[in-house]
């Protein structure tokens, strides 16, 4: 499971011109899974986004969490990040997970963060979708579970 991280004053999913999800101040979180995860690996990374620190404090560090900000997350499915570029110039995709299997661990991530008391939004999977976004600072980390 992979995820790119971007701290955000706001970011929306627009589908045919209709705004579908909206968050404040949080995290966009562009999700891909790869063909062997599973709900542990769900589980390991929603934690791993609710306590990473990287929203200042009053001396202006990174060092609070989405939790301590009371911030939200939009969560974009995102089978692209598992893009194999190595050979050729078109990607091939065969480190993703098939669909409909990719599409339970993607609402079983979005549970758990929602479990854990982040605020959660989506996008809608396997739709083409319009991600607006204000990137702040610019943040952006890239995790693996």
């Amino acid at each position: 499971m992979k995820t790119v991280l971007q701290r955000v004053r706001n970011a929306s999913v627009i589908i045919d011109n209709n705004e579908i999800a909206k968050i404040g101040s949080g995290f966009l979180c562009l999700l891909g899974i790869h063909k062997d995860d599973n709900e542990l690996k769900c589980a390991e990374l929603a934690k791993k986004i609710s306590n990473l620190r990287i929203f200042e404090d009053e001396q202006g560090k990174m060092n609070l969490s989405i939790m301590q900000t009371k911030g939200e997350i939009l969560v974009v499915s995102q089978f692209t990040l598992y893009a194999d570029c190595a050979s050729g110039n078109r990607p091939s995709f065969t480190e993703a997970m098939g669909a409909k299997l990719a599409q339970t661990l993607y609402e079983r991530f979005v549970t758990e963060l929602r479990y854990l008391g982040c605020k959660t939004e989506t996008g809608v999977f396997g739709a083409k979708m319009d991600v607006k976004l204000d990137n702040y600072g610019p943040v952006t980390i890239i995790l693996e579970a």
